[in-house]
């Protein structure tokens, strides 16, 4: 049997067509190694960094078809920047649960938030919580999200060295300007490694809305949306997850940092759109214009707050952004803070985009500041800004 595997795992690498690369994540069949009672859940977690994803396999011995199936487990927090040695256990705890389609068959992906030993505290990272309270709370308001994640794909260059993939080593390509949705190989690099992760997605039941290169070469975009509350943060991560995953085949880094490269190239941020019922209804766009920005503008410092780490590189009022010491607000402006787009205008209803956001933001607490400052009137806002001061304290104890 092993021998059957061995020559697959040969023909596939002794093949360069990209079609033969797109179906990579489903090229080798194992079926015959596994019973049909057999799951293996991939439980997954965010660590210490707060933008970092772990994940490590549990073997169940029956068919998983709901989340209450799945037992808590623990892991090693000194080992994740969340625990010190002598108090290192983490409780996981499934909260939700897709296909995975990378093992394809039975096999699971199962996001966790992770406890200290009480069972009850939230480990370092862990912001889900206090997001699903808002969302519980705020759910009559039906808040539905759309995330534009850009990030870089970066090849190793030494040891520890990364350079953005297919660029000049220590050197810059053409300038700026022909990379946006482009095609070709002088324009597009790495489209393979986002095709995959679409199907990825797609297959995993993940609400994936489509993918686009972007303004600097071996930056991309993909979507995330529509979701609805929570579904918003969980959607998101896994997304991030399978991205991870898709580059390690292929030796390519995926970097989320705002700004990866110094100079005129884009950075990288997580355009934000929002709507709730009362957006989308007859005249929404009376209720954003209206109540919403004014809203907005009040609590804009401490939006900023939980926008990003290192926001203030690319949030310069330059490459597509705003200033970060002035909240705006425009008709189609990507100059602005938030853009109300020409679909919204049109209909008058719809949503706006937020394009504060950075690239490395955990969407649960952006999700969750929209929907509290919007929706609740900032009820949490001061619960959010002291868990998250919280923290960094934690985190940089750490490093």
């Amino acid at each position: 049997y092993m021998g059957k595997i061995q020559n697959q795992i040969n023909n596939k690498m002794n093949q360069n067509t990209e079609h033969t690369q797109l179906d990579k994540f489903t090229a080798i069949d194992y079926s015959d190694a596994f019973p049909e009672n057999v799951t293996l859940a991939e439980y997954i977690w965010i660590d210490g960094t707060g933008q970092n994803l772990r994940s490590k396999t549990r073997v169940y011995n029956e068919k998983i078809e709901k989340l209450e199936q799945l037992d808590w487990w623990t892991y090693d927090g000194s080992s994740t920047r969340q625990a010190v040695t002598h108090d290192s256990e983490i409780y996981l705890k499934p909260v939700m649960m897709c296909r995975d389609p990378l093992r394809r068959r039975n096999h699971i992906l199962v996001l966790c938030e992770g406890y200290l030993s009480d069972k009850t505290t939230p480990a370092v990272g862990n912001f889900r919580p206090i997001c699903n309270k808002i969302m519980e709370e705020a759910k009559e308001h039906k808040p539905w999200f759309g995330l534009e994640q850009e990030y870089f794909l970066l090849e190793r260059t030494g040891t520890t060295g990364w350079w953005p993939l297919q660029w000049p080593r220590g050197a810059f390509p053409s300038p700026q300007g022909r990379y946006y949705c482009s095609a070709g190989p002088g324009n597009a690099f790495g489209r393979l490694i986002t095709e995959i992760h679409l199907r990825a997605c797609l297959a995993a039941g993940i609400k994936i809305a489509g993918l686009n290169a972007e303004v600097a070469p071996s930056q991309w975009e993909f979507q995330i949306g529509i979701t609805e509350g929570i579904e918003c943060g969980d959607h998101h991560w896994i997304a991030r997850y399978l991205l991870s995953r898709i580059g390690e085949d292929y030796g390519v880094d995926i970097s989320y940092e705002p700004k990866p490269i110094a100079g005129d190239w884009n950075g990288s941020g997580c355009h934000s759109n929002f709507s709730t019922e009362a957006t989308r209804q007859e005249n929404g766009l009376d209720v954003i214009i209206k109540e919403y920005m004014p809203k907005m503008e009040a609590a804009h410092k401490e939006h900023l707050t939980v926008y990003g780490e290192d926001n203030n590189k690319r949030l310069t009022g330059k490459h597509e952004t705003s200033s970060m010491e002035k909240f705006s607000f425009g008709e189609g402006s990507r100059a602005a803070s938030v853009r109300i787009p020409v679909f919204t205008l049109e209909k008058k209803s719809g949503y706006f985009e937020d394009r504060r956001p950075a690239s490395n933001i955990d969407p649960y607490l952006v999700s969750a500041m929209l929907v509290d400052t919007c929706c609740l009137n900032g009820k949490y806002r001061q619960e959010i800004l002291d868990q998250y001061k919280k923290f960094t304290e934690v985190k940089a104890k750490f490093q």
